[in-house]
């Protein structure tokens, strides 16, 4: 028995996805880092075990009333772990946040402005003082009545909803209506009640147009549908719904995505009239602080927030107190490299990293201790120079006696651990082993580890010819978010990298990029937002694998007996699936006084198909069987069918091998979610030239994958396409032909060129906050960058 205050995590027996029987004991009051390549089994070790063990265990503790209200956790495949503290989990995943979920909400700073205002603002003579409710744009007592808190109204016009005014009714003027049966219904019901349906819109009556468009009113008539050859249609009470009236309830009501986007055309969005967009009631907006009203204070860059809120003169103690803990509170912020973010941006517009981060600065401020933080690559995003901030912090939780256990690439943030384990030696089912557990140093003399050639290289990078650029894309002048009149020019026929701290306006440049620049004759936009919402999308779907693979299995003489065809071996539809659980291969078990659960499907345990469709077999393998091959495995199996074996082939190009065919979308990183699109576009065949563009293509990546990664990248642009990439690895910006680096700062310090030239050039860039961190990755070929 391991006394309680055992000092070290020990874990036994872990066989989470890929794990094999995993035995690691891991220090507590430590920065410890997880490496390995993509795949290799390292979150399934820290998240998939680790967290998971200790969520199960806080999970076991609560009642079972309070269970219903958790998002439940299975317990992980493991024999057993000791020393466990409870967690606290960081993980890049996102959430779904809504539109009123903001930068001020997530670091709880909204709070506290809210409180300001209400006990030490200036109200008007004769007002009442305002609870701090009143404040929120989130709440009954301080959302504009308008606009319902949201700062925008939704409207729309006759120019909008009648794109085209040469059509008559019956022609489809009115583009806003639904298609088939219902909009019949609509022109039968307005030509019953009188109005013109054959006269060509722009014809009608004014005062017509007006009503058939914008009427509230809903009336009921008995339409008698014209007789149709052979088909006897009765009369019916139809009720008539103007256009404008269909497309607010569809877009306010409609559970269907399509439907809502299709509604979604038809509106104009505008800041709301009533509150100028700041989504306030006026009693709130009258009530100011050092002159300004909450919203005006709420839309600052929090590091300029910090300058109005420290120079505020006379300030009553409460106000003192106030401003004090605000101030704390949004150093822990600007810390991590986030200044620039203002309380109100929203959060879906922010990136992973820079959600993490705040959620991380919010752990930083609530003071618990004794805890294990599981990190999930905090420093995806940042730029080198905010780094080092992050170490900072991560040595303060570990000082404020946590845990702090990191999964990580970044090479900085691995040589600043006090233990690493180190997992692989590959992917998927060729990694799941503990290559070594223990100080960063001893990991040299793992001759396995794909970690230790990069931590312990010494040997500068091969010298690279710098490509000479076969024309020039002209941007701007661009003026968008902190882009003031920027120009820039980014050459074609080469391999550009934009650089620059977090909230420079990289992105932002990037996205001006369109396919109507000269000289590009196709654009590329590859980013990582997921490939699918549903477990029903996965890699194979996607990359448009399956359809091939169907085929082969639909070609086999065992199905042409039975008949089956190509459908049959979807398990999207009604033929092949198993109808049980509807193809998903999992159901939902309600338990009584519990949350409902996921179990294997009773009849297809998991396999997705029905019996007589898996008795179809390619070489001794069903198509459930083929779905759980990895890539890797697949490539074999398919050897001697091309078709099958180009689409493998350059995902394993992008190193993607371990993943599984039917793994669902809704598993995979931002980073994987990338990569495969990547992949989906290398298979394409080649159409003249093409300009790829890379959000951050490398994060998440190992250095060993990073390599493969960019070895592709080079390969496009020899074969006479141009790639953009958005990138902080500065051994991949190293290895670009031209840079264009971005700040010299973050949201109003930044937006503009500091440097663009070839990587040598940008290295001896003064007042370059990428330089000195460029120059160290260049090494020893540094002089020679201007010309290779």
């Amino acid at each position: 028995m391991h006394s309680p205050h055992d000092p070290f995590v020990r874990v036994r027996g872990a066989r989470e996805h890929n794990l094999r029987g995993v035995d690691v004991d891991i220090p507590r009051d430590v920065l410890a880092v997880f490496t390995g390549v993509s795949g290799s089994g390292k979150s399934s070790l820290a998240f998939g075990t680790i967290y998971a063990e200790a969520q199960r265990r806080y999970f076991e503790s609560v009642a079972p009333y309070a269970r219903r209200l958790i998002h439940q956790v299975g317990a992980p495949k493991v024999g057993e772990i000791t020393g466990l503290p409870p967690a606290v989990s960081l993980q890049q995943r996102r959430s779904s946040p809504t539109s009123r979920s903001s930068v001020g909400t997530v670091t709880t700073l909204s709070n506290s402005l809210r409180m300001l205002f209400s006990r030490a603002g200036s109200y008007p003579e004769d007002a009442e003082r305002l609870d701090s409710d009143a404040f929120s744009p989130n709440t009954a007592a301080g959302a504009c009545p308008e606009c319902h808190g949201l700062g925008r109204v939704h409207r729309t016009t006759e120019e909008l909803l009648v794109p085209d005014p040469s059509l008559s009714i019956r022609e489809g003027a009115i583009a806003a209506w639904p298609g088939a049966w219902q909009g019949k219904n609509l022109r039968d019901v307005l030509d019953t009640l009188g109005y013109d349906v054959d006269r060509p819109w722009r014809e009608l009556d004014a005062a017509d147009r007006e009503w058939i468009l914008f009427t509230d009113e809903q009336p009921v008539v008995t339409v008698h549908p014209v007789r149709e050859a052979g088909r006897i249609q009765r009369p019916y009470q139809g009720t008539y719904m103007s256009a404008r009236r269909y497309v607010m309830k569809t877009f306010a009501d409609s559970k269907s995505q399509t439907l809502r986007a299709k509604a979604e055309r038809f509106l104009a969005s505008a800041p709301c009239p009533a509150c100028g967009g700041s989504r306030l009631r006026p009693e709130a907006l009258a009530v100011t602080f050092a002159g300004r009203t909450i919203a005006e204070l709420a839309a600052l860059p929090l590091s300029e927030l910090a300058d109005v809120l420290a120079g505020a003169a006379d300030m009553s103690p409460t106000a003192r107190v106030l401003t004090a803990d605000l101030l704390a509170r949004i150093a822990t912020v600007t810390e991590l490299g986030l200044g620039y973010l203002s309380p109100d941006r929203a959060t879906p517009t922010l990136s992973a990293g820079e959600l993490q981060r705040l959620r991380l600065a919010t752990q930083l401020r609530s003071g618990l201790f004794g805890v294990v933080y599981v990190l999930d690559e905090p420093s995806a995003g940042l730029h080198p120079a905010d780094t080092e901030a992050l170490l900072t912090v991560l040595d303060r939780l570990k000082a404020a006696g946590n845990s702090v256990f990191v999964v990580e690439h970044h090479l900085d943030v691995v040589r600043h651990a006090d233990w690493l384990v180190d997992v692989g030696p590959h992917a998927g089912e060729h990694g799941g082993r503990v290559l070594h557990s223990g100080p960063v140093a001893a990991l040299e003399g793992v001759p396995e580890s794909a970690t230790a050639r990069f931590l312990f290289d010494r040997d500068p990078a091969p010298v690279r010819d710098v490509r000479a650029p076969r024309g020039w894309l002209k941007l701007g002048p661009v003026t968008r978010h902190n882009l003031r009149d920027m120009t820039a020019e980014i050459p074609l026929g080469a391999f550009t990298a934009v650089t620059g701290v977090s909230g420079s306006g990289k992105s932002t440049l990037v996205g001006e990029i369109t396919e109507d620049g000269a000289g590009t004759g196709r654009l590329v936009r590859v980013d990582q937002k997921p490939i699918g919402r549903t477990p029903r999308s996965n890699l194979a779907t996607y990359t448009g694998l399956f359809d091939v693979v169907r085929k082969v299995f639909a070609g086999t003489d065992e199905a042409r007996e039975r008949g089956f065809g190509v459908g049959r071996f979807s398990f999207n539809v009604a033929g092949g699936r198993c109808e049980t659980c509807q193809g998903e291969g999992f159901v939902s078990v309600e338990l009584l006084f519990l949350p409902s659960t996921y179990a294997p499907c009773p009849d297809c345990a998991g396999a997705r198909y029905n019996p007589a469709t898996l008795e179809v077999a390619y070489h001794g393998k069903n198509i459930a069987q083929v779905l759980d091959l990895t890539v890797e495995a697949a490539a074999e199996f398919f050897a001697d069918t091309p078709s099958v074996v180009r689409s493998l082939r350059t995902l394993l190009d992008v190193g993607l091998g371990y993943l599984r065919l039917g793994q669902p979308a809704t598993e995979l990183s931002g980073g994987e979610a990338q990569r495969i699109k990547l992949a989906s576009e290398l298979q394409r065949a080649r159409r003249g030239h093409t300009l790829y563009l890379l959000d951050e293509p490398t994060a998440g990546l190992h250095p060993a994958d990073v390599e493969v990664l960019t070895r592709r990248l080079h390969e496009l642009v020899d074969a006479g396409n141009s790639v953009v990439v958005v990138e902080h690895d500065m051994a991949v910006v190293a290895g670009a032909d031209w840079v264009i680096d971005l700040g010299p700062g973050g949201g109003d310090r930044g937006g503009r060129i500091v440097a663009a030239g070839p990587p040598g050039d940008v290295a001896r860039t003064e007042g370059s906050r990428t330089a000195p961190f460029l120059a160290r990755a260049l090494g020893g070929r540094r002089e020679g960058g201007a010309n290779g």
